[in-house]
């Protein structure tokens, strides 16, 4: 590579998507008192782009124009420039975001707003083409022009951000309405139900159109609402929406049938052609999703993707050192000498490519069958390939083919005369050589940061899915994991998470000069993950950790005026809005999940302040939950769990003893949304003891591991057949 010839302030930092405009001749600072002094001395409006490193959009921006000297120059000239990763900073992020979406309607990355001196937006968009267009204005227009209404109309600019700030202060206000309760959950629920069934696509599964996103928090709802129902025609196809999506994302192009694990979305309504960055989030939540789906059908199919998710993890965004990495990017040279990146380049074949790789004769095929027919009739793989242009507006995916399962292994194997379990065997065997194949292309770039929320998602992934599938290694590749985030993610002189470490050189660990403090995720997604763990492992310091956690975040978060929790903390005079968000989305929101959280801690604590914290949580979004739960299906869930009360299965044995083991796997098995696992060892002196005195009372029944099932600490009689367990777990 050459010797750059732009450096900014953007090289002293850690964030790989920062390090990649550390070399634009934009003079980026990050988000910093630095930057804002200059902006005051200068009298200069503030210029913020928000991005991330593995967004393809972002990236076309950077190669239009903060790559451009001559627009770089206009930047330089008139703004004080601000670079953040959304990742590291999500609440700056949502602050802006807030008013993008509220002035465009629309939103989304690279976030492009402009900012009086004091951080108060007024003008913002997305993604600008650097030059005029016929639909569009261009960012050195846009430019020029803000330069030059702050030049004559700044005080209208002002008083312009001033009432805009005021309004989103007043829009964005999540409180209780007065002595408002939470709301029922059987209208929640049947509400949620019946606006994701209007939206359901019966086809090809999912909830939208195009593009068609994964959103795991909705079939987590479904699975839920089944076990509440699953005597009821509305329980049956709800768990029949929820299996029929997840099959058809895993036959689909958003699954990587040869690298494995999940591209981030669908451009289609048939989940063929993705949007190709894979991200961490949406591994460890579909790790999770087809777990369950396993537990519920009892077919191995889920079983395997939920393997597969876990190995792509395990081989492609694990450090070392036991964390894991964010993001693969959409975009990769197609060759070694390429100068240009493409979308999709590593996992995308041509017909040609196919048959080359894959010349074998197959015996016992109809004459002439080669292995790359079986493969290609199989994968819909066409000779002209197989993308549909609309969907490729840059023309990038030509003659490409994205593979897609088309057929059954049965209609595969009858096409050619082969018995199916040969077929399965013989499709391994070319997915397998396609792997080495493609191994030899340039791989995408790796967002080697490791966000505490993230690896908490993947934590809960591991543990949940070593306990469904009885994989011990999982369970101990979270255990690893979470021992990560103990050393490099929590500072135990404050008791606090920390939002994010990096790969530094060597691959060690670096944090940054000055590390970003953890927010509301990174706490709720950790405790979540803690309380899986202990439920997969049964060791107790998981659970300490957790509960500690859990008053860290009620000092630093909640709300006590208006009920729930802020987003971030207070303190921060750089942020002007403390949002609380309200729309489970790619990911579910924080205050969502804690509603559930809560819920666990007091089971194993004791606690009962956080059942009623648990309930205000609710209060508070209690009108969107009524008015359109599709926008929090995991709340919605989580009123149900709140409702129905948390079962407490109370294991009595010795730990390496096999009726318990038997136990613990019957427990494990079976999908029950509203259950707690607690182990007593009989240990008077361990933590759970200490928490709950009443599990001193309950003992092994003829000397056999012995099973309670309690609500509010309260147990029936005690069962010792895992079958009568079965039975008790099922509502």
């Amino acid at each position: 590579p050459s010797v750059p010839r732009h450096t900014n302030r953007l090289i002293n930092e850690k964030s790989p998507y920062l390090l990649q405009h550390a070399h634009n001749p934009v003079d980026w600072y990050p988000w910093g008192q630095e930057a804002f002094d200059k902006a005051k001395r200068e009298n200069k409006v503030i210029f913020l782009s928000v991005g991330y490193s593995t967004c393809h959009w972002c990236h076309v921006m950077e190669e239009e124009s903060f790559k451009s000297k001559e627009i770089g120059d206009i930047m330089n000239k008139h703004f004080v420039c601000i670079k953040v990763d959304r990742e590291e900073r999500p609440d700056v992020d949502r602050v802006y975001m807030t008013f993008v979406q509220a002035t465009s309607g629309g939103g989304g990355w690279p976030m492009s707003v402009w900012l009086t001196p004091d951080l108060k937006p007024f003008a913002g968009g997305t993604y600008f083409p650097p030059e005029d267009g016929f639909h569009r204005v261009g960012f050195r227009t846009v430019l020029l022009r803000i330069a030059e209404q702050w030049k004559k109309n700044k005080d209208a600019l002002l008083a312009s951000s001033q009432r805009i700030l005021e309004a989103l202060r007043h829009t964005s206000e999540i409180h209780v309405q007065g002595q408002e309760s939470p709301p029922p959950s059987k209208e929640v629920m049947d509400t949620c139900f019946q606006q994701l069934s209007k939206n359901y696509d019966e086809d090809y599964g999912g909830f939208s159109h195009s593009p068609k996103f994964p959103t795991p928090v909705n079939l987590n709802f479904l699975f839920t609402y089944w076990a509440l129902h699953r005597t009821t025609p509305e329980g049956a196809q709800a768990l029949q929406m929820a299996l029929h999506t997840l099959k058809m994302m895993a036959h689909g192009g958003i699954y990587d049938h040869i690298g494995q694990g999940f591209h981030r979305y669908s451009t289609d309504q048939h989940w063929h052609v993705p949007h190709f960055e894979k991200m961490l989030y949406d591994q460890g939540q579909l790790a999770v999703v087809y777990s369950r789906a396993f537990q519920i059908s009892g077919d191995e199919f889920f079983a395997n993707v939920a393997r597969d998710i876990l190995l792509y993890v395990s081989r492609d965004l694990s450090d070392q050192a036991g964390g894991f990495y964010s993001a693969e990017d959409a975009d990769s040279y197609p060759t070694t000498t390429s100068r240009e990146k493409q979308e999709g380049a590593f996992c995308v074949w041509t017909a040609e490519e196919l048959q080359a790789l894959l010349p074998d004769p197959v015996e016992g095929a109809t004459e002439g069958t080669t292995l790359g027919d079986v493969f290609m009739h199989h994968y819909g793989v066409e000779q002209t390939g197989n993308v549909d242009p609309m969907k490729d507006p840059h023309q990038e995916l030509k003659g490409k083919n994205v593979l897609i399962v088309r057929c059954s292994l049965e209609l595969t194997a009858a096409q050619f005369g082969l018995d199916p379990g040969r077929l399965d065997a013989l499709l391994q065997e070319c997915r397998n050589r396609l792997s080495t194949a493609r191994a030899q292309r340039p791989r995408p770039h790796l967002d080697s940061k490791m966000l505490t929320a993230w690896n908490g998602l993947m934590i809960s992934g591991f543990a949940q899915a070593g306990a469904a599938l009885a994989e011990q290694g999982y369970v101990q590749r979270a255990a690893q994991a979470a021992a990560f985030l103990r050393t490099h993610l929590f500072d135990p002189a404050s008791g606090r998470l920390l939002r994010s470490c990096y790969r530094g050189k060597d691959d060690s660990v670096e944090q940054s000069a000055v590390p970003i403090q953890g927010f509301l995720e990174d706490y709720v997604f950790v405790i979540q993950a803690l309380f899986d763990l202990y439920e997969a492992t049964l060791e107790q310091g998981w659970l300490e950790w957790a509960l500690h956690l859990q008053h860290m975040q009620d000092k630093l978060f909640w709300d006590p005026k208006g009920f729930a929790y802020f987003s971030s903390e207070a303190g921060d005079p750089s942020l002007l809005l403390r949002l609380k968000n309200d729309q489970d989305g790619a990911e579910p929101t924080a205050n969502s999940v804690t509603v559930t959280n809560l819920l666990r801690a007091a089971c194993y604590s004791g606690h009962m302040d956080w059942v009623e914290k648990a309930g205000q949580i609710l209060a508070a979004f209690s009108e969107r939950l009524q008015k359109i739960p599709i926008s929090l299906p995991e709340m919605a869930r989580a009123t149900a769990i709140f409702h129905q009360t948390l079962k407490q299965v109370v294991i009595c044995g010795d730990p390496q003893g096999e009726d318990t083991k038997e136990m613990l796997h019957c427990v494990h098995s079976v999908f029950s949304p509203n259950k707690v696992l607690m182990f007593a060892d009989g240990d008077s002196t361990g933590f759970l003891y200490r928490q709950l005195p009443f599990l001193a009372s309950l003992e092994r029944k003829d000397g056999k591991a012995t099973a309670y099932l309690c609500s509010n600490f309260t147990c029936s009689l005690p069962v010792t057949s895992s079958q009568e367990l079965r039975g008790m777990l099922s509502p």
